[in-house]
């Protein structure tokens, strides 16, 4: 299949389905409710769910998906294109008041929910004049739910050949500076141009072993939502984890031969092998220093010399099989991307036998931009830009990115698309370099946006505004770059009660989204001045010069219970 000549995503899913034994293995849930899909089953479902949603709705309207991650999610969300709507998936984390704006925004005629507690957080912003409702389970008002449309007698087989790589495939929205969620309008040749470039990634891993994949990240996520549709080009079987805390379990049970992941599940992966290796003692524990020390000399391409090429065999044996084998065996590599991966963390995990591939990209951009290739990791660098998109340092620094994987556009936003995208060419936000190599190096970011080890972006100055509405609390600096959780500098007026903030933060937490909120907190005196260069001649926060000032009493927030 010659992915350049495919014209949608719905294409790319049939004419993969062409290729393979329709009987193979596709979807798995390692869930409760374990399931197990073959590409027959998902080609059935999408034909008449399709059907179904084609006599819901008109060409163009807008179709939320709001699940869990699961089989009847990927079927929903071909289901969608292939009926001539546009997929908009949202977070199940989301507030209140993100749903409402996104409904208001995008105004979908139809939403595809998973269960009751996912509708109850919806119920209240909708128009049931106007918005039709299939659910996966039974919910507290009338839907169609999707096992009776499965069960259904349809003859519609139809497979829309309407739909170009130039016109939307799906809207995914992603915070911005002003606070409310913006959406991303990203055409089906931006994904299909992503899945391409990908290809010339994974071909030196697929043709060792078939693909298996374990999927954790919601498929909400713009890097999954374009992962789910690299798994169909390349026919790889999927397994759909239980959650966070089960997923070295479930890698023993799927053994996975590709994993993609953002940061935080490497840093978590990190520290648990971390506090193992250190219980060790004696041999055991030398040999773990050596595996380590070895592997990064060979990850850095320095040459090892006799006695080091035998001990690192002895290592490879004892050390280094060992882990693999606690991933399920079969892992050829992890890749990493929604954020930066720090560069320890890289260089531990390669050294030991997990391969990590840091790549980088955005929501814009459909997502992925760059990313490091097996066998020729620069764990300092995000990697090659991929063939099927152009890169350039702006004379100021900035990342600039042209290709067909640009965005459309922002849903309803033509003033702020403007100021993003400038002749084909996406401004990042963030600054860089190419190396003699010519890999991709990150070495700053220009736009205002907290990025967590999830690979959320998280607007500060929205949840600054909120707790600056206090009258005790002057202003407010917001923190929690590549950490689990944010934490807040409040500059506060003398004799405020602790409390009284507490209380306050707690109350701004109901609103916001489950990585919005404030975890922890600091009360200083001294104010953000221009003066002290804390605050720009318009009296914004020079946040650059704050962190100089502040930045080891917020790290100590992540340190205190």
């Amino acid at each position: 299949m010659e992915i350049s000549k495919i014209n949608s995503l719905v294409e790319l899913f049939f004419k993969k389905l062409e290729e393979l034994d329709s009987n193979k293995s596709f979807l798995n849930s390692l869930k409760s409710e374990k399931t197990i899909y073959s590409w027959k089953d998902v080609s059935e479902g999408i034909l008449k769910l399709s059907s179904k949603i084609k006599s819901l709705i008109k060409p163009g309207d807008r179709c939320l998906i709001l699940s869990e991650n699961n089989p009847n999610w990927l079927i929903s969300d071909i289901s969608i294109m292939n009926a001539g709507g546009i997929s908009v998936p949202i977070f199940t984390t989301y507030s209140a008041n993100d749903y409402k704006h996104i409904i208001e925004d995008c105004k979908p005629t139809l939403i595809i929910v998973s269960n009751n507690s996912q509708f109850e957080k919806i119920k209240n912003f909708m128009n049931y004049d106007e918005i039709k409702i299939i659910s996966f389970e039974k919910i507290s008002i009338k839907s169609l739910l999707i096992k009776d449309i499965f069960n259904e007698n349809s003859n519609d087989k139809t497979i829309n050949n309407n739909l170009k790589r130039d016109m939307p495939a799906c809207i995914i929205y992603t915070s911005g500076t002003s606070g409310n969620p913006k959406g991303v309008i990203l055409s089906h040749g931006g994904i299909l141009a992503n899945c391409e470039g990908a290809y010339d990634l994974l071909l030196p891993l697929i043709k060792k072993k078939e693909p298996v994949f374990l999927t954790w990240l919601p498929l909400s996520h713009s890097y999954e939502h374009t992962v789910q549709f690299v798994q169909i080009f390349i026919g790889a079987k999927i397994f759909y984890a239980e959650s966070l805390e089960k997923l070295l379990t479930n890698m023993s049970q799927a053994k996975p031969t590709i994993m993609t992941a953002v940061p935080r599940f490497y840093q978590n992966l990190f520290n648990k092998i971390n506090i193992n290796f250190n219980k060790q003692k004696g041999l055991k524990k030398t040999l773990i220093d050596l595996t380590i020390e070895l592997g990064t000399k060979k990850l850095n391409k320095t040459k090892l010399k006799n006695y080091e090429i035998l001990i690192d065999f002895i290592c490879e044996k004892l050390v280094r099989n060992k882990v693999k084998k606690q991933f399920g065996g079969n892992l050829q590599a992890f890749v990493s991307g929604g954020g930066a991966l720090d560069q320890q963390i890289g260089e531990f995990l390669n050294s030991i036998g997990l391969p990590t591939l840091q790549g980088y990209g955005l929501t814009e951009a459909s997502p992925v931009v760059s990313c490091n290739i097996p066998g020729q990791i620069q764990v300092e660098t995000v990697g090659p830009p991929f063939r099927t998109n152009s890169v350039k340092i702006a004379e100021d620094g900035e990342i600039l990115i042209k290709g067909e994987n640009v965005m459309l556009g922002y849903w309803n936003k033509k003033k702020e698309t403007d100021e993003i995208v400038k002749d084909g060419w996406l401004y990042t936000g963030d600054i860089g370099e190419i190396n003699k190599h010519g890999n991709l190096m990150i070495t700053d970011r220009k736009k205002e946006l907290i990025v967590n080890l999830g690979g959320d972006n998280i607007s500060p100055s929205k949840i600054e505004n909120l707790l600056c509405l206090n009258e005790n609390i002057k202003q407010s600096f917001v923190y929690g770059d590549k950490k689990n959780y944010l934490v807040a500098l409040i500059v506060a007026e003398k004799n405020t009660n602790e409390d009284e903030i507490k209380k306050y933060i707690e109350n701004i937490n109901k609103n916001l989204s489950l990585i919005e909120k404030i975890k922890k907190f600091l009360i200083i005196f001294n104010e953000f001045t221009i003066e002290n260069r804390m605050l720009t001649p318009t009296l914004k926060l020079k946040r650059k010069i704050i962190l100089e000032n502040y930045k080891k009493h917020l790290e100590n927030l992540y340190k205190t219970n």
